[in-house]
């Protein structure tokens, strides 16, 4: 007999980071303020690299992109996330659901090739520096974008497409506080063999390849570094890199812990924490690690507030 397409779960329950009532309003006013931060912080960047000629760079251009792609993923999660912080029951119509992988999907591969991309550029720029402005022109940092994005688009859709074909009837209840694919799978009652092979393969590819591609990168940088005669030269290069390796090692540590393994062997609790690391902390944490470690950044930060309090004075 052929199974039908048709969900019989019309919704389900988030069951959310922690079920003890008395860390709800605590988690609520931390998650809160980390959601606020991350806003504030990446618009911040976009609009100071926006409004600042002098970082009108391919470099924070890429940052730029990351910046937006960090307030998407947080947007995406957080927001509903902190409903449920404050509701009794934590649930999300099946369809909103579906959705929110979706673009979860979407923008968190999109980070992994983005942060490729901006190490590819760092390679460039130490290492080539007399043809930077040539081989990352502006035709080559658009064409990297939209090769970003649509790999994200691209991943997520077969994702979501497989997804849609799996019977949910076990339970309504998700091990989660969002709506990740291991979670959902866990709750189906029909085959997710090709949904577990698809998550394997895909999460290798957008994870071990633009990792490659940054190790690969850095390896052929610090080679570049070493051949610089002076300090105060290799000082600079390694300042102009340690940023992206913090983002990097953080991001790329709590991803693989969560997807470079089968379900069946993965703890969706000790899940939960990693997904906390690339979902919520990584997107707060990268304007601040790009700008209070980046001098081009401060030095506009501060051009662009002396200006607006010039204008407000006259």
């Amino acid at each position: 007999m052929e199974e039908s397409n048709d969900t019989s779960v019309a919704e389900f329950i988030l069951a959310g980071l922690a079920e003890n009532s008395k860390l709800q309003l605590p988690l609520f006013l931390t998650f809160l303020a980390v959601y606020l931060v991350t806003v504030v912080g990446n618009l911040g960047m976009i609009v100071l690299i926006l409004f600042s000629s002098q970082l009108h760079t391919p470099m924070y251009y890429l940052l730029s992109s990351l910046s937006f792609i960090d307030c998407c993923q947080s947007t995406v999660i957080v927001p509903k996330m902190l409903l449920n912080f404050v509701t009794e029951k934590n649930v999300i119509p099946y369809p909103e659901c579906i959705t929110q992988f979706y673009f979860f999907c979407t923008f968190v591969v999109a980070e992994s090739h983005m942060l490729a991309a901006m190490a590819y550029d760092r390679y460039v720029a130490i290492s080539n520096p007399l043809l930077y402005n040539v081989t990352m022109s502006y035709q080559v940092c658009l064409l990297m974008v939209a090769m970003v994005y649509g790999v994200g688009l691209l991943s997520s859709t077969v994702h979501t497409v497989f997804l849609l074909r799996v019977l949910f009837c076990k339970t309504d209840k998700i091990n989660h506080y969002f709506c990740d694919l291991f979670p959902l799978l866990e709750l189906s009652c029909s085959s997710t063999f090709i949904n577990e092979v698809l998550a394997l393969s895909l999460s290798a590819f957008n994870i071990i390849v633009p990792a490659m591609t940054i190790l690969s990168s850095y390896i052929f940088i610090i080679v570049s570094i070493l051949h610089i005669k002076s300090s105060g030269g290799r000082a600079k290069a390694f300042s102009t890199c340690s940023s992206h390796i913090l983002a990097v090692a953080i991001f790329y540590g709590s991803t693989v812990f969560m997807y470079l393994q089968p379900p069946s062997v993965s703890n969706m609790d000790q899940g939960k924490v990693s997904s906390v690391l690339y979902t919520i902390v990584v997107p707060m944490l990268n304007p601040m690690i790009y700008s209070l470690r980046n001098k081009d950044v401060k030095v506009a930060l501060k051009k662009l507030l002396q200006k607006l309090f010039s204008q407000n004075k006259e």
